[in-house]
């Protein structure tokens, strides 16, 4: 008999809410995350200044970097430290198409993507049989060597061709930025526009078979070759779709700067962007957002201060060693539960009932 009401009442709550229903919450989640897309967009370049501006620009942009690093690191379990490396080819790649061809600028992002991915997908290859500090060795290795042959050939700064180099200190021509997005505040809007659309690539790719698969990675590599999972295909995947992300966040940075050389990406970098990314939060999408911040307008706060950013080293460290040891998580998973938690003991506090006055003493009293 128990068994049957448990049954009916499971049919009857499966009747009210459709399994392709979302719930309340989820609808409640994607409504403030549109609202919040939305002031980014159109009300927070209106309320600072242009050098702030920048500064939420290259947040934008670093943001999709931290992203690509987070699908590895946190949804796989794999620790690349080439990723600075992977956004400097992305951004060569760019700047020689923006400066060589007349294509459309989304086109040129594409195509800077795409060959981004397939670069760094070879850098990845290690990754089939390597894990863990080897792993993490061999990628700081190959970004350090990408960097030294950028150096040796001359990063690209508006020579002609695919290969120029413009010898000139003076006449050197300024990367183009899409004729909608000439001005700061507008091309702020054109990067956060982009990164939106590299957050829902991943989370489309989370949301299904490839996230579950790499879920299953990160948890136990032989359970999921038990299980049936192609390992191989789902690390070079990921390794692609990172390349892929950071390809384009580098096409945008390379409209962002106007000049690029090859001093802007040092290999140093790469262990920064990690240590960032871990006290973000490498395991929810909100972490890139907080490693973004931390990296990019962290610096321009400090230096409008009159602040040495060189402090942040020692602070990023600080911080690396106080999220691993209390919040493996990152901020973005920890700081939502203090406040949530300082929020109920205020509540409680306010509302406990004042202590009750003592009773008068009965009767009249010595006489």
């Amino acid at each position: 008999m128990l068994d049957t009401d448990t049954a009916s009442r499971a049919a009857a709550l499966r009747r009210r809410s459709p399994p392709g229903r979302p719930s309340g919450r989820t609808l409640v989640r994607a409504g403030v995350n549109t609202v919040l897309f939305l002031f980014v967009l159109f009300a927070l370049p209106q309320l600072l200044s242009l050098y702030f501006v920048d500064a939420m620009t290259q947040v934008a942009i670093y943001s999709v970097v931290a992203l690509g690093l987070g699908v590895l690191v946190g949804r796989v379990g794999l620790v690349s430290l080439g990723q600075a490396a992977v956004l400097a080819i992305g951004a060569w790649v760019a700047a020689r198409l923006l400066f060589a061809t007349t294509q459309p600028y989304p086109l040129v992002l594409l195509e800077a993507g795409l060959i981004t991915m397939v670069l760094g997908t070879l850098i990845g290859l290690p990754a089939l049989r390597m894990r863990g500090l080897y792993l993490a060795l061999i990628t700081l290795m190959m970004a350090g060597g990408i960097t030294v042959v950028l150096a040796t050939t001359n990063f690209p700064n508006g020579g002609h061709g695919f290969l120029g180099y413009n010898g000139s200190t003076v006449h050197i021509p300024a990367i183009r930025r899409p004729g909608i997005a000439a001005g700061d505040p507008a091309y702020f809007r054109y990067c956060v526009i982009v990164a939106a659309l590299m957050f829902l690539l991943v989370l489309a790719h989370i949301r299904t078979r490839p996230g579950r698969a790499w879920a299953a990675i990160r948890q136990s590599e032989p359970a999921a070759l038990a299980a049936g999972i192609n390992t191989t295909l789902y690390k070079l995947w990921a390794f692609a779709l990172a390349s892929f992300v950071t390809g384009v966040a580098g096409g945008v940075l390379a409209g962002a700067v106007h000049y690029l050389y090859s001093i802007n990406f040092p290999t140093q970098d790469s262990i920064i962007l990690l240590a960032v990314v871990l006290m973000g939060g490498a395991f929810s999408l909100w972490g890139a957002i907080v490693a973004a911040l931390l990296l990019q307008l962290l610096p321009a706060l400090l230096n409008n201060w009159g602040v040495s950013a060189d402090w942040l080293t020692i602070l990023f460290g600080l911080g690396v060693l106080q999220v691993l040891t209390t919040a493996p998580r990152g901020l973005a998973d920890q700081v939502p539960k203090d406040l949530s938690r300082l929020g109920r003991l205020l509540f409680g506090l306010v509302r406990r009932p004042a202590p009750a006055a003592s009773a008068a003493p009965s009767g009249d009293g010595p006489r």
